[in-house]
């Protein structure tokens, strides 16, 4: 008995451990926002009772918040400063501080932290959601292999093989290295890569790619790159430059911040030294006036101009199911000439429907519903499946009686009934020639997918099979023009079917037949042209174009790396909202104008009140405070649904 109640005690300890462990983690992780929301709940509690607080507690609370609200920008600026040796705003938004306590205005000083503090909690946050991105997509490769030897196999780290070794992929895992196909067959899903819905049937001397899906055949493959040599790993390689690499307005602002630090201190420096000898003023009255113009001078209202305007966008934008992971990703799209769309998922709705069959003459068309319909519930692949849920939709189809349908890796499945031989697949597995015969009077058949049906090596019914294009695609295609943004495709898909999508909605530009690289090397020719570019796509094949693009755009029901590496994503799957996000991005760009405006003009006049001494401090506060109050409330306007764009 006493060993079970060890065994109890040392799993509850270890359990609350954890436990434990767990929570000091995620307060880690969040103490910069947990530090500013404490800051601001100390303020909202003076400001409320500060004329029935003792002098004492008044004090006591006021030093809190500068510490707990203001420690992490202060360490922050510090050791920028002594890294980078340049002054930067998180230092002079602590001096403004200090500086409206030295004059007695301990509220409007921690105001001032409590703001800045809230901005780099923010800050932080965007950065931990891109180290995640980064992994998510590192999780999708696989971490073994199973590498041939002459004594049969031996699961081995991938890190371990070398070019040249063999290994041994079994249906429904993951192809672990870029390599080409020995011995085997097989459909491969490469929608990772290529964005297309539909496997590629793969045999000997076809090339395979890491982290593709081997769904139904046993191959061999021979490694042709080292694992950190594939074309997946280029992916995270691409993701990870392009997430590094700053934005022109965000090498801007950084430039900008240190010129105005540089300023504001040297003309604070000069005005606690000269007016005594220039303008006769008392040692008194040139402090007060220095300090007043550090505390009017500090950009309060500056910071204030954007982020309520960008919080209340980002609000608004979610309510109508478009999430826009940071201001700067709305502000961008206001100034976007072009926007290049994934087809697959994207434009389309990315999984095939029978879009027509043709019969030969004199058949049982009943007889082989039946037959498809019953064969195809062998096979996992993904035309099989469309093709059942055509036969339930379309026909009042009953299962037969098959005990030998057999499925041949890559091709399709076949069987024996009444002596007859039945088979259902690609045209490879029916006889190339005799499938052309069969369907060359119809059009367009090369942008289709299609499935064969043959009894006795004779071609007795064929089926096309195509993505179907979204509902609001056209409809988004030509409000993009409209607004003079010119709309472009690039997809994984072949020529044929990459033209006919584009031509139905009326898409001028594309290209067909694109791996992940080609799609970033695109974007890159397209920015020289049009500026700036807006990516739009769902797969995991579409990340480091997302991430290249100046705003990437997630489907809703993309792939989690897709979600996680672009800016905004479109949670009703709806192009129409890019539009609506679009016009929202012009709106709060122009609030975001306004306020920056008003706040400098206000932050330059009480600049000059003060030094004519026309201001005294209490009326510098009121005009430095107002005008926050001011633009704040500007920036909230984006909230009403009145200012909501049509």
């Amino acid at each position: 008995m006493s060993s079970h109640i060890k065994t109890f005690f040392s799993t509850v300890t270890s359990n609350h451990e954890r436990h434990h462990s767990t929570f000091v983690a995620i307060l880690l992780k969040h103490s910069e926002l947990i530090s500013a929301l404490i800051s601001g709940l100390l303020i909202l509690v003076v400001f409320l009772s500060k004329e029935h607080l003792p002098t004492f507690l008044f004090y006591t609370l006021m030093i809190s918040a500068f510490v707990v609200g203001g420690f992490h920008k202060a360490k922050e600026g510090i050791q920028e400063t002594v890294s980078d040796k340049k002054l930067n705003v998180e230092l002079l938004m602590i001096f403004a501080a200090i500086g409206a306590c030295i004059i007695g205005y301990w509220l409007e000083g921690a105001i001032l932290i409590f703001i800045f503090s809230l901005s780099g909690a923010l800050e932080t946050y965007t950065e931990n959601k891109s180290k995640k991105e980064l992994k998510s997509l590192m999780n999708l490769q696989p971490e073994t292999a199973l590498l041939v030897t002459q004594q049969g196999t031996q699961l081995v780290e991938i890190a371990a093989l070398n070019v040249g070794d063999h290994i041994f992929v079994k249906a429904g895992e993951k192809v672990p290295v870029d390599g080409t196909i020995i011995h085997g067959s097989t459909a491969i899903d490469e929608s990772y890569l290529t964005g297309e819905s539909i496997p590629v049937t793969k045999g000997k001397d076809d090339a395979v790619f890491a982290s593709t899906i081997n769904l139904n055949g046993s191959i061999t493959v021979v490694v042709d790159k080292l694992p950190t040599e594939t074309l997946f790993q280029k992916i995270v390689h691409l993701v990870q430059e392009a997430q590094q690499s700053k934005s022109p307005s965000q090498a801007f602002i950084e430039k900008f911040e240190s010129s105005y630090v540089k300023i504001v201190f040297l003309i604070v420096g000069m005005m606690m030294v000269l007016p005594p000898f220039l303008f006769g003023w008392s040692w008194q009255d040139t402090f007060y006036r220095a300090m007043i113009l550090l505390v009017v001078a500090s950009p309060c209202a500056l910071v204030a101009s954007v982020m309520p305007a960008t919080l209340s966008a980002i609000s608004n934008s979610a309510k109508n199911g478009i999430l826009a992971k940071g201001g700067v990703h709305l502000e961008n799209l206001a100034s976007i000439q072009a926007i290049v769309f994934d087809k697959t998922g994207t434009l389309t709705n990315g999984t095939p429907i029978v879009t027509n069959q043709l019969f030969a003459e004199h058949v049982n068309k009943t007889r082989i519903i039946q037959m498809v319909y019953t064969m195809e519930k062998h096979s996992n692949h993904p035309l099989a499946k469309a093709l059942i849920t055509w036969c339930e939709q379309e026909y009042n189809v009953e299962t037969l009686s098959l005990n030998n349908v057999t499925h041949v890796d890559g091709l399709g499945v076949k069987t024996m009934v009444d002596g007859e031989e039945w088979r259902i697949g690609n045209a490879i597995f029916v006889g190339k020639e005799k499938a052309e015969d069969f369907c060359q009077h119809l059009q367009n058949i090369a942008a289709c997918s299609h499935v064969f049906v043959a009894k006795d090596e004779q071609i007795i019914a064929m089926f096309t099979l195509q993505d179907t294009i979204r509902e609001d695609s056209r409809n988004a295609i030509h409000e993009l023009k409209a607004l003079g943004i010119e709309p472009i495709m690039l997809t994984g898909d072949n020529e044929n079917t990459a033209r006919a999508i584009a031509n139905q909605l009326g898409i001028d530009h594309y290209k067909a037949n694109c791996l992940p690289t080609d799609k970033v090397n695109e974007i890159n020719k397209l920015k020289q042209k049009y500026k700036n570019i807006a990516m739009t796509g769902d797969g995991m094949n579409d990340a480091p174009a997302l991430a290249t693009a100046n705003v990437g755009i997630a489907m809703g029901t993309g792939s989690e790396v897709a979600i996680e590496t672009a800016d905004v994503i479109l949670i009703k799957n709806e192009l129409s909202k890019i539009i609506r996000t679009i016009h929202l991005s012009k709106k709060m760009n122009r609030i975001i104008k306004q306020n920056i405006i008003f706040s400098i003009a206000v932050i330059l006049t009480l600049i000059l009140a003060n030094f004519v001494q026309m201001l005294d401090l209490p009326l510098g506060v009121i005009g430095h405070e107002g005008s926050t109050i001011l633009v704040i409330l500007n920036g909230l306007r984006l909230l009403s649904k009145a200012e909501t764009p049509v």
